[in-house]
């Protein structure tokens, strides 16, 4: 992609918002303002959103708003949906798509229907269901991961053993979150797959001593390990990578994404989740991803705004 931009381009980051990723939101949105500004060409302001006071969006000067919202406010479409009734060009997925990736039982839904390997799980609307489950668990094994059905950041989810703990675990996540999800445990390799202009980056690999990458492993822990080319198998790898662009391109994603995945024991890729507007921090696995790629983090933000002003363009 040519990378040339018009002198004096003006880009608002936003960021913030509410919610449970808030804070990890600031700090993407600094570390995207501060690669930008390394490009002369750009004038770049950081605005920390709200809701209440929404007037950024009215500002005719800004050509483009750089989207770093985690959470649901700011990546489950409702912010993707103003900036569109406005006809403003803006990063990353449209509504529709970002609503769809952040309901995770919607995008398994929508990943069993292009036929995509995704873990079984069955979704809790309401306490009175987990009376009448044991059956339908009893078919995912004996360890389980609950999780909400619309958070990220790894927020609020547990891995349990047992049909009655994790019948627990659904009751206390439903009632701190609304619906949730009860899936199967997958043993197998953390893996994460970049997804940029609709090509993917580099494999990462995941070691935690946590139980599995929480949010502490994410943002925290020092000791986490994110490891390159530590699968050989080229065609592992072509199935890793093929299943993680079809799941960006089965919901309409755009411009980039995170997938992220399981690699069993048998080497069965499970898509797991995606992640319309994943971390932009120094613990943040798509930066280093377009790194080992060759991409710095300030030509990754500016092959981001190229995306979108191209797309608007067009």
């Amino acid at each position: 992609m040519d990378l040339n931009i018009p002198d004096g381009l003006k880009v608002a980051v936003l960021m913030g918002a509410f919610g449970a990723e808030r804070q990890i939101s600031l700090l993407s949105g600094k570390c995207i303002a501060d690669a930008l500004r390394k490009i002369p060409e750009l004038e770049v302001i950081e605005h920390d959103y709200s809701a209440d006071s929404p007037q950024i969006l009215d500002d005719k000067s800004i050509d483009v708003f750089f989207l770093a919202f985690h959470g649901e406010f700011g990546e489950g479409g409702q912010m993707q949906q103003l900036c569109e009734q406005k006809g403003l060009i803006f990063t990353g997925c449209d509504s529709v798509s970002s609503r769809l990736a952040f309901d995770k039982a919607a995008f398994k839904r929508a990943c069993q229907k292009a036929n995509l390997p995704v873990p079984k799980a069955v979704e809790i609307k309401s306490a009175d269901q987990l009376a009448d489950i044991d059956s339908e668990l009893k078919q995912m094994g004996e360890k389980f991961v609950i999780k909400p059905v619309r958070q990220g950041s790894s927020v609020g989810i547990q891995i349990v053993e047992g049909l009655e703990k994790a019948k627990i675990a659904a009751e206390e996540c439903s009632s701190q979150f609304s619906n949730c999800l009860i899936e199967e445990f997958i043993t197998g390799r953390e893996l994460t797959v970049g997804i940029l202009e609709n090509k993917p980056l580099p494999v990462i690999e995941i070691k935690t001593a946590h139980q599995f990458y929480d949010y502490d492993a994410k943002y925290n822990d020092d000791h986490t390990q994110f490891l390159f080319d530590t699968i050989q198998d080229t065609e592992i790898l072509s199935k890793i990578n093929s299943i993680a662009l079809e799941s960006f391109n089965t919901i309409g994603c755009r411009d980039f994404s995170r997938v992220d995945m399981i690699l069993s024991e048998d080497n069965t890729p499970f898509v797991i989740e995606i992640n319309t507007i994943p971390g932009f921090t120094t613990h943040s696995l798509l930066p280093k991803a377009a790194a080992k790629g060759g991409i710095d983090m300030s030509q990754l933000c500016l092959r981001i705004i190229k995306s979108a002003l191209e797309r608007a363009d067009k």
